[in-house]
């Protein structure tokens, strides 16, 4: 070697390592800065700024970069085409459900941004996590709980992002779109699953298996003082010990929790015209977070903080009812775990199962209220009459609070449902919820209890792109039925009993037969011609006298009936052996012992 190239070599080392030096120092500056007390987030510098989709993952990412307890993975897709984030705080490090459960932990699932204009959960969640890392919160509180959290559900409606879509609400500056890029309502899919955004998360949800489930909304509706109102799990819906642990204990301790910080809750507001007249519990259907959230015995909370309050107390209030639970579940883990664990036993116990509720509008019980005084003016608009609250003129008294439900239909549960193989999509649902199941190893004649479908009514106009069945009746049936190899059995007497029976039973509201996964039954596929079927219709009627006097009665009854020739045929028609079987025939068959 010259003394050329030497010298270019070792110019080029000494470059190197002044490279690596300037990385390092790097590093070790960002790690400073990320548990410094001065790294502020975004809404932190602008209380009127809410982090964008990229600011958001960028934050978690640092965060996670520099605490080896916080880890943050993608986990799953969504329809915009970016995945979902899964970010865990567990300062054991195992990252992992089971291994936590064998240390008798219990787990807290926060979910952001189901609604993007309602970003509040997003800039309240970085500063949670960061002051837990910087030690502002106390770390000790943390020793038997994971934390688990959702940065952004609704990835391409916070993309859409814009200052505008929200008419009635005060800030941010921007935010992003209730729709995701499929145009859905997120917080209407959870059942029906049909963005990849639901199918990542029921697949997340069922991997962590949460004690406590928040969803972080904003809410629209009447004027009042509170900056948060709160929609529970419906305890009637949740039932046994656990409901009555949300009842008796977690729920006056939060609400005193969030009073001492002065954001005092009151339930979500849902009122008939002004709340004076008074509110009620909000009936958490499946399709609804909370309602999924309990379909798997998991108490859950939707925080709706107020419209009409400025960001910067909205966000503040949802960081404090989140450091508030997290203090409730560190303070009272044993109890809390008891009492899910005895609501899991009884589900799988229970022989009669309630599918479906009705408010019970005799029970109420007086809660005090702080709102505004509403009252009616003319429209400077319309000119009609218009309705106003009045901020000057605040009030505090008591309004009735009806939060009793009662079961309106209940069913018994089979021993075992049987699902054809070619319903791939309540299968693959079923499965995304961890459900266990086996498949026939060979065609197989069963005699079992089946449901024909008598009644429904459906929406004019489409739901969430379904047309949703409501008021669904069925008639039961004993029959023998030939289901095929590959077919698939689930069996009751599982932890996941709840989530089994309200999608498979077709009267229950958030049916998959509600949201028209079976649609193919309630068209009859083979018909008859009126002037071929006379002959065959006559020896019908002459080989069979029961058929036939009945016939003959109502012909002799219904005036209508004895006027109308098809009418006639077609009764013959369906009381004989050429009328399908299948037609309005619920395919799940139900093994009831």
């Amino acid at each position: 070697m010259n003394m050329g190239h030497y010298l270019l070599l070792l110019r080029n080392n000494i470059l190197i390592s002044i490279l690596l030096i300037s990385l390092i120092s790097s590093c070790s500056t960002k790690r400073t800065t990320m548990s410094n007390t001065k790294n502020l987030t975004l809404f932190e510098e602008n209380s009127n700024y809410s982090a964008s989709y990229t600011e958001t993952i960028e934050f978690f990412d640092a965060l996670a970069k520099v605490n080896d307890f916080i880890k943050m993975t993608p986990f799953g897709m969504t329809d915009i085409g970016k995945p979902l984030h899964e970010v865990v705080l567990d300062f054991d490090q195992d990252f992992d459900e089971k291994k936590s459960r064998e240390k008798g932990k219990a787990i807290l699932l926060i979910n952001n941004a189901i609604h993007p204009g309602e970003p509040c959960g997003i800039d309240a969640s970085m500063m949670l996590l960061r002051d837990i890392a910087e030690s502002k919160i106390d770390q000790t509180l943390l020793k038997d709980l994971v934390i688990v959290m959702v940065p952004i559900y609704n990835i391409g409606g916070a993309l859409n992002r814009g200052s505008s879509s929200r008419a009635n609400q005060l800030g941010p500056e921007h935010y992003g779109f209730r729709g995701n890029a499929k145009n859905l309502d997120l917080n209407r899919d959870f059942i029906k699953c049909d963005s990849k955004n639901a199918e990542s998360f029921n697949l997340l949800f069922n991997k962590w298996n949460p004690d406590v489930f928040i969803d972080n909304h904003t809410s629209n509706g009447a004027d009042y003082q509170y900056v948060m109102t709160l929609i529970a799990t419906q305890k009637e819906k949740l039932g046994g010990a656990y409901a009555e642990y949300m009842e008796n204990k977690m729920l006056p301790d939060l609400y005193a929790t969030m009073k001492d910080r002065n954001y005092e809750m009151i339930p979500y507001v849902y009122a008939r015209e002004v709340p004076d007249e008074g509110i009620a519990g909000f009936l958490d259907l499946a399709r609804y977070s909370s309602g999924y959230a309990a379909l798997h015995n998991a108490i859950s909370f939707m925080p709706e903080t107020h419209m009409l309050k400025d960001y910067k107390s909205r966000v503040e209030s949802t960081y404090e009812f989140s450091l508030a639970m997290i203090h409730h579940m560190a303070a009272n883990k044993t109890e809390l775990l008891k009492a899910r664990n005895n609501n899991i036993e009884a589900d799988q116990k229970r022989k009669q199962n309630p599918i479906n509720w009705t408010m019970d509008s005799d029970r109420s019980q007086e809660i005090n209220f702080k709102g505004f005084s509403a009252d009616y003016k003319k429209s400077e608009v319309t000119g009609l009459s218009r309705l106003y609250y009045d901020r000057n003129k605040p009030y505090e008294k008591k309004i009735p609070f009806y939060n009793t439900y009662k079961a309106s239909t209940t069913v018994e549960k089979p021993s075992a449902y049987i699902i054809p193989q070619a319903y791939r999509k309540v299968i693959d649902r079923l499965q995304w919820n961890g459900i266990e199941m086996t498949r026939l190893k060979r065609d197989t004649l069963m005699k079992l209890e089946m449901y024909y479908i008598k009644d429904y009514d459906s929406r004019k106009s489409p739901y969430e792109g379904h047309y949703l069945h409501s008021n669904v009746s069925v008639e039961k049936k004993q029959m023998e039925v030939l289901f095929m190899a590959g077919d698939v059995v689930v069996k009751t007497g599982q932890k996941k009993d709840r989530y089994i029976v309200e999608t498979l039973e077709p009267q229950a509201p958030d049916s998959f037969f509600a949201w028209n996964f079976f649609d193919g039954i309630l068209m009859q596929k083979e018909h008859f011609s009126a002037y071929v079927f006379e002959d065959l219709a006559k020896d019908i009627l002459d080989n069979d006298a029961n058929l036939k006097k009945q016939f003959n009665d109502k012909r002799e009854s219904d005036e209508a009936f004895r006027n109308d020739a098809y009418a006639q045929l077609n009764y013959i028609y369906k009381h004989s052996k050429y009328y399908e079987p299948t037609y309005k025939r619920y395919p799940v068959g139900r093994i009831m012992n």
